[in-house]
């Protein structure tokens, strides 16, 4: 199976149960999906060898370890040169309180997300940023009171099972 193919309905479902339940055994699995194990278990494989399936992890309830502040921040660049927004991305993507960076359309570059102790920590990590002279020409945050859901996963069958890749 290559990265190019077409998936089926039954790729869609097995994609959409892993990704909402990762430690699924391959017998529900297939059961949910209505194959055998076997057979389930191949395009599982498939799946994964084709770069669908990236990895599996824990889905960890940070509010449970303490207080957290989660901020997001419209980036914008000084300069809109190529080697600009490389020099940007290769500054930030090691710092560890960003855990999303998306390139966008409109009135900034770059919208962030950190995941910081507090308001105080955010301001920190932010002033070092600027320190560093990585091309920020100016930013507006938004300090997130209270999230009440977030999904963790993506709704694949309803994306893609009109026109499947």
């Amino acid at each position: 199976m290559s990265t190019d193919c077409k998936l089926d309905r039954i790729d869609l479902r097995i994609l959409s149960q892993l990704q909402k339940r990762g430690r699924i055994t391959n017998v529900e699995l297939a059961d949910a999906v209505g194959l055998s194990p076997s057979p389930c278990l191949i395009r599982v494989k498939r799946l994964e060898k084709a770069g669908y399936i990236v990895g599996y992890g824990a889905q960890i309830q940070l509010e449970k370890l303490g207080d957290v502040q989660i901020v997001f921040t419209e980036v914008t660049l000084a300069d809109h040169r190529r080697e600009d927004f490389i020099k940007f991305v290769n500054a930030i993507k090691d710092v560890d309180e960003i855990v999303e960076c998306h390139l966008a359309s409109g009135g900034y570059d770059y919208l962030l997300k950190f995941v910081t102790r507090s308001v105080s920590h955010y301001q920190s990590i932010v002033e070092g940023l600027l320190e560093r002279d990585i091309g920020i020409e100016k930013y507006f945050s938004y300090v997130i009171i209270k999230t009440p859901f977030v999904k963790t996963h993506y709704p694949l069958e309803t994306l893609f099972s009109h026109n499947p890749h």
